[in-house]
């Protein structure tokens, strides 16, 4: 089974380290992506995997098989580790027909030409391209083209599949149908997928497991709702989601084990724990709570202003002024309201969080807001 296993992996350009003491198992036939801002270390990571990249340090196993290693001064080359990489661009070759381009590497493998046009044949139906076989890339749209690397990648079995931002270069409606050709795509190859992102929703619509890095250090590696619910600190609560959850600055009035009195501006708001939290009074913690726990409702207990509406007819996102502090509120339905407009509102889910308010931002308890 091709598990993919990176142990203490570290790049280093210069005295910078673009990817920092990486620890990651990846399980046989998941999809992975590995999400982050620009400039975090995922390509990096992805490219070290394909062996386009050499670690500085660190080990990494393909399929049981060490395929590199300082300690031991193992680096497999990157056409012998058995993974396709699907880059950004396509690179598909112009002068190549669609045919062409997805036969080329199997001709190169000197593949029976009865099997080559079964596979080609094969991947041209699972991908919905047969009818171009006979045209050139530059006859084909984003998507078309997208799907011919695909199948190129594709042709000679690879049981890993790496992919650096696949779908950056199209629409927005068209990355939509991507998405859900290549999570079809990943079921029926039985393949294992890594897959480089920053674009959050991709992550979470696409993944078994996401892996968010920031600064080339690796955050937290869950399943895309535990990350979304459970998140391991600020930067992972903010990263994920959208819109963003709110994070809004409180001091510890009170502090009990598990119910801790917070002030947020002029208003008071007692938060019970699930679990029992380390704090205590005149602490500064960031509370967070995602738009859609910021409820409007005529019975809420906190007061707020409109300070803008931003109807999109299946929901509507709605900025509240309260007490000095912008709240994001997501109300569901075809609804608007008016700038100034004053309403009360109501923190509706025990799934809240409280952070320490420092670099770090760890997550210190979750619980609800009263």
């Amino acid at each position: 089974m091709p598990e993919i296993i990176l142990k203490d992996i570290t790049k280093m350009y210069g005295s910078s380290a673009a990817v920092d003491h990486l620890n990651l198992s990846i399980d046989d036939r998941a999809f992975i992506t590995l999400l982050g801002p620009s400039g975090c270390g995922k390509t990096t990571t992805l490219r070290m995997i394909a062996g386009l990249e050499t670690p500085t340090s660190g080990e990494i196993s393909i399929d049981g098989r060490v395929v590199f290693s300082s300690e031991k001064g193992i680096n497999v080359a990157p056409e012998k580790r058995g993974v396709g990489f699907l880059f950004q661009n396509y690179a598909l070759w112009p002068h190549m027909t669609v045919y062409q381009n997805i036969t080329f590497g199997l001709e190169n493998l000197k593949w029976d030409k009865s099997k080559i046009k079964a596979r080609a044949d094969e991947l041209m139906d699972m991908l919905k391209i047969k009818e171009y076989s006979d045209r050139y890339p530059a006859e084909l749209s984003g998507g078309q083209q997208q799907r011919v690397a695909i199948a190129r990648t594709l042709s000679t079995g690879p049981r890993i599949l790496l992919m650096d931002e696949p779908l950056s270069n199209l629409d927005a409606k068209l990355r939509m149908e991507m998405r859900s050709e290549l999570k079809r795509l990943h079921m029926e190859t039985d393949s294992t997928f890594v897959y480089v992102t920053h674009d959050q929703l991709e992550a979470m619509t696409l993944a078994t497991k996401i892996s968010l890095m920031k600064k080339g250090v690796l955050q937290q590696y869950a399943p895309p709702l535990t990350i979304y619910k459970e998140p391991a600190n600020a930067f992972v609560a903010d990263f994920i989601g959208n819109p963003n959850i709110n994070l809004v600055p409180v001091n510890v009035r009170e502090a009990g084990e598990k119910e801790l009195v917070l002030a947020l501006g002029a208003h008071t708001l007692t938060f019970a724990a699930r679990e029992a939290v380390q704090t205590k009074t005149g602490d500064k913690l960031l509370l967070g709570i995602r738009p859609e726990h910021v409820t409007i409702d005529p019975s809420g207990t906190i007061e707020a202003k409109v300070y803008s509406a931003l109807p999109s007819g299946m929901e509507t996102v709605v900025k509240l002024d309260v007490g000095g502090f912008l709240l994001t509120s997501v109300v569901f339905g075809d609804v608007d309201f008016q700038m100034n407009q004053r309403v009360k509102i109501r923190i509706s889910s025990d799934r809240n969080h409280l952070f320490a308010n420092d670099e770090e931002g760890m997550r210190l308890a979750s619980g609800t807001v009263k």
